[in-house]
């Protein structure tokens, strides 16, 4: 497996967990964070993770493997809380 998907796949999921965080129903913290910066930082990360997953894949596979696992991040992270 590439590095690079790896790598990209970690930003990815990094960015649907900071953008978890910002909602005011989320289950890990006592309090969100605030929903600014953390919105901001889960969309700088998450368009990363896309750039990084176009190197090692092709624009229509990144954009299937990104969809992809935020939907998986998004529908386990409420579990994992």
């Amino acid at each position: 497996m590439n590095h690079s998907f790896l790598i990209g796949l970690g930003l990815a999921a990094s960015g649907c967990a900071c953008l978890y965080l910002s909602a005011s129903r989320q289950n890990w913290l006592a309090r969100p964070w605030p929903a600014g910066v953390s919105r901001l930082a889960g969309t700088v990360l998450l368009v990363a993770g896309f750039v990084v997953l176009l190197q090692s894949q092709q624009s229509v596979a990144a954009a299937f493997t990104l969809l992809t696992l935020a939907m998986t991040v998004f529908m386990l992270v409420p579990y994992v809380g």
